[in-house]
């Protein structure tokens, strides 16, 4: 059998399931060597070498490639940060060694204002209302409130405030959601303008479905949809998260979404990306993930939210563990230019996320829902993991935001753990997901209840029949 070394630059659960998915290799003895933002209990009891490098600096990340270039085939990188900041840039101009992600430049997710330009250019069909405001164009506050208000009244207040860089799935507005006065947005609007570029684009009414595609620079290959839940509690209460779970059905579309639906997504995808790197040079730039669509269907079209420039967290685990394909084989044909599809098992998956107390602050709103008198006391994943034994590969546990500390498992800040549970409809998925969640004991941690729920589905399939019907 082979032997493969493969750097992963891991951030938290997502990571830990491209691990996993790497290390259940059928055809390679995988070797990993795994760049981490802290000690993940899952990384690393698989890992060749783990370093820790906490805020994921791309010289640090390079120096480890450097110093283990002989035995790395090639480097899987997840999170954002090292991406926006040229990780594959400076691997591959200093080492050889091949990365999995876009360069740099095309690290699309770095500004909202050029994602928005490059598909009013590409696809203006599928962009919202939108407006640009400029810190540098304005004098003070006074003016950038006069022109901010004109649009408002334009929108009839139905607005969307983002800020022009990543604030990591949080630094959203939505009116109605998270403000209901002009003043309140206003207020949001400043608080991001102080930094920086802010855009501020109609509300569009609608249901979300999250698209992924695997790039091998030429080829743009499909993965099935999945919904995201970004809000903080159940029913879409809160602010927005990084994603509180996600689900997909047994087959490519969601159960909210007609085939037709799908098919026009896939048309619109394949549209950005050709036309996207028809302007490119050389198409390698793209390889990886470029093509993670937050789209919104209306009844009447689609609509583009966000793009970003890598694996979803937490969609994409999701999708790795139904691959029939070996993972290490697919990144090499993706290496290589000739990955032209994808083959999954067909089921249906629910991805559940445990989150501390702290987690955003957003336990504060709900002081009641968690005992924050847990925060920092050791967590017990065991009981979970032992449910193996009852569903076998139907139960994943991916620790995301723990470390290892003096024998023990603890949670930090962001997004602790993600159970997923695999089945042949989503709720017998969900109720696998449920059932692991509540086997994680300590460091007080706390889920959403209704990801991929019965009730939320029916909503979802509702609202689209309603959207439809007003056309």
């Amino acid at each position: 059998m082979e032997k493969v070394g493969i750097l992963v630059v891991s951030y938290g659960a997502r990571e830990a399931a491209m691990v996993d998915a790497f290390a259940r290799s059928p055809n390679h003895k995988v070797e990993l060597y795994i760049a981490d933002k802290q000690r993940n209990p899952f990384n690393v009891k698989r890992a060749t070498k783990h370093v820790v490098i906490p805020d994921l600096n791309i010289e640090q990340i390079c120096k480890f490639a450097e110093a283990n270039k002989d035995k790395l085939d090639f480097v899987m990188v997840g999170p954002e940060k090292p991406i926006i900041e040229g990780v594959r840039d400076l691997v591959e101009q200093r080492t050889g060694i091949p990365v999995i992600c876009p360069l740099r430049d095309y690290a699309i997710e770095a500004s909202k204002v050029q994602q928005r330009l490059l598909l009013q250019e590409i696809a203006p069909e599928a962009n919202p209302r939108f407006k640009i405001f400029n810190p540098q164009e304005y004098d003070g506050i006074a003016a950038v409130k006069k022109d901010v208000y004109e649009w408002l009244d334009e929108l009839e207040n139905q607005a969307v405030v983002k800020p022009d860089k990543p604030a990591a799935g949080k630094g959203v507005g939505v009116w109605e959601d998270h403000f209901t006065t002009r003043e309140q947005l206003f207020e949001h609007f400043i608080s991001n303008f102080q930094h920086g570029a802010v855009i501020i684009e109609e509300k569009v009414d609608g249901e979300e479905s999250s698209f992924q595609a695997f790039c091998d620079g030429k080829h743009l290959v499909p993965l099935p949809d999945t919904r995201d839940y970004k809000r903080a509690f159940d029913g879409d209460k809160g602010p927005n998260t990084g994603g509180m779970g996600a689900y997909k059905d047994a087959d490519d579309k969601l159960p909210f979404l007609t085939a037709a639906e799908r098919e026009c997504e896939l048309a619109l995808a394949k549209k950005i990306f050709e036309k996207w790197a028809s302007k490119i040079s050389d198409g390698i730039a793209l390889r990886g993930v470029p093509l993670y669509l937050a789209f919104m269907h209306t009844g009447k079209g689609i609509t583009v939210l966000e793009n970003n420039s890598r694996p979803g967290d937490p969609e994409i685990i999701n999708i790795l563990p139904l691959l029939k394909d070996d993972f290490v084989d697919l990144c090499f044909r993706m290496l290589e230019g000739n990955l032209t599809r994808v083959e999954l098992e067909k089921a249906a998956a629910v991805l559940t996320y445990k989150v501390p107390p702290t987690y955003g602050g957003y336990a504060d709103a709900f002081p009641n829902l968690v005992d924050k008198a847990a925060v920092d006391t050791p967590v017990d994943l065991s009981r979970a993991y032992a449910l193996a034994e009852k569903y076998g590969d139907r139960i994943k546990v991916y620790p995301g935001s723990m470390e290892v500390r003096d024998g023990e498992t603890y949670a930090l800040k962001s997004r602790a753990v993600g159970v997923l549970g695999l089945g042949e409809t989503i709720e017998e998925a969900r109720q696998i997901s449920l059932e692991g969640t509540r086997a994680i004991s300590g460091g007080g941690l706390w889920n959403r209840t209704d990801i991929a729920s019965k009730q939320h589905i029916a909503q979802s399939i509702s609202h689209m029949e309603h959207l439809r019907r007003k056309l």
